[in-house]
């Protein structure tokens, strides 16, 4: 039996149809053969045709009805359509409907074979077509997710991977105020499946605990005195997408028992109802608290805190992420440069400098008030230090990189070690950033006998970052 591409045949005419069959068949085809459209629409589960070729007077529902079915079953399926003399406005609006072609009975079965060939190839360029289109659009939001380092490398795979799931578990979103956690979510839901379904952005510290169950769940009229008229919930108002909980962890207690009721059950009562109203909606919470701990002292509710948390997602500090912070800030160097029509175009090496040294306490949102404020007050071409206008306070401590350049040396403060003195280019030039980096990691190194996690610990930097920072200069380990 053949196993080549799967060709169906659709025609009343017996003794043709089989011919066709045998013909195609003979050709590499698996071919198959149904006497109207019920029986051809019964066959497409399991056979799934790349082409389908059939009548266009067919008994019973008309071979044009059936074009119109199986477009609807899969629009990836080419369709060659006969017909008769005197049927020709017939194939002219399959034509319009979708159909590759048509051809004149009687048949010439070579021109026949040809013209499946072209249909099947066609079908196929159209659906590799279609997946690209598909997977551009689902890749493109994450292009607003900068960031190489692997710390973000593997929260970008992850999301991923989350975006794809057809039914997505609740998702809890954790990381310091500004890393980006809302747009995180954003591009979880704009990537998936439900990328055109509703995405309810909530904000649990703006409601006040008294409104925000009926926010929330939504309210029947007569509930409370101000209720003239039902009101749909934020739940509701999801139906088939996704709802965010921003800052999830200042919900109330009292309320949080009514949200595991939600999420495990997918079942909302408004205040003042009496019936239960199912949802089909996915949950994505996010907070900047660890709610584990929050949990053990009673103030977050262990059973909701574990039913969120079937995936977490962790977002690295800015501080955690290397040279994100330069790819970032030349991000925002030129969208704000587009943004207010300024011709600055790059940094000047000293904020480079000034920008890899920072501890970014506010992290990228801080990094992007920064960059905007920077670019406004730019006298040149270039953002220099003092356009920046990082603050002193907001340093790394123990240590991080904040070289002083003097003449044939460089001061560094490196932990609990006291100051050192690193060789630099003959007086008057200006060592580069790399090899002061290196020397760091090096001295770093070597002062702790290669403990990758107490070199780490005296750089004020994470062992992420380290070994990031280690193989960019190819120290190895």
């Amino acid at each position: 039996m053949s196993t080549g591409p799967a060709i169906l045949i659709v025609d009343d005419e017996r003794t043709l149809a089989r011919a066709i069959r045998a013909y195609l068949t003979e050709a590499g085809y698996l071919a198959e053969v149904a006497d109207d459209a019920e029986a051809a629409l019964a066959l497409l589960p399991a056979l799934r045709p790349d082409v389908i070729v059939t009548d266009v007077r067919l008994p019973g529902m008309t071979g044009i009805d059936l074009l119109r079915k199986v477009r609807e079953f899969d629009p990836g399926i080419a369709t060659v359509v006969m017909t008769a003399h005197g049927t020709i406005e017939g194939a002219v609006e399959a034509i319009k409907l979708g159909a590759f072609d048509y051809l004149k009975k009687p048949l010439d079965l070579e021109e026949l074979k040809l013209m499946v060939d072209r249909a099947r190839q066609a079908g196929a360029r159209e659906q590799e077509l279609s997946y690209y289109r598909t997977r551009a659009v689902r890749d493109l939001p994450f292009a607003d997710l900068i960031g190489r380092s692997p710390a973000m490398q593997a929260v970008l795979e992850r999301a991923r991977h989350i975006a794809a799931l057809d039914e997505t578990p609740p998702v809890l979103i954790t990381g310091e105020t500004g890393t980006g956690k809302g747009l995180i979510a954003r591009t979880i839901h704009t990537s998936g499946a439900r990328g055109n379904q509703p995405f309810i952005d909530v904000n649990c510290t703006a409601l006040p605990g008294s409104l925000m169950e009926a926010e929330l769940f939504g309210y029947e009229r007569g509930a409370f005195t101000d209720a003239k008229e039902s009101k749909l919930g934020l739940f509701e108002a999801a139906e088939g997408g996704f709802i965010f909980l921003d800052e999830i962890g200042d919900v109330e207690l009292a309320l949080q028992g009514k949200l595991l009721k939600a999420i495990e059950e997918r079942v909302v009562r408004r205040v003042g109802g009496v019936r239960d109203r199912k949802i089909d909606v996915r949950i994505l919470a996010a907070t900047n608290r660890d709610l584990e701990q929050e949990s053990a002292r009673d103030r977050f509710r262990r059973d909701l805190y574990f039913r969120l948390a079937v995936i977490l997602l962790r977002l690295p500090p800015l501080r955690e992420r290397g040279d994100d912070v330069l790819l970032l800030a030349e991000h925002y160097l030129q969208r704000f440069a587009a943004k207010y029509g300024r011709d600055v175009r790059r940094l000047h090496p000293e904020s480079r400098a000034q920008l890899l040294a920072y501890a970014w306490p506010g992290n990228v949102r801080e990094l992007s008030h920064v960059m905007e404020r920077a670019v406004l007050w730019a006298r040149g071409g270039e953002v220099t230090p003092a356009e920046l206008g990082l603050p002193d306070a907001g340093r790394r401590p123990s240590g991080a990189l904040e070289p002083l350049v003097r003449t044939g040396e460089m001061a560094v403060s490196l932990g609990d070690t006291g100051e050192r003195r690193l060789p630099v280019e003959p007086a008057g030039e200006r060592p580069t950033l790399e090899a002061v980096e290196r020397s760091l990691l090096e001295q770093a190194l070597r002062e702790t006998g290669g403990n990758q996690t107490r070199a780490a610990q005296r750089l004020g930097i994470s062992r992420d970052t380290l070994r990031y920072r280690m193989k960019k200069h190819g120290l190895g380990g």
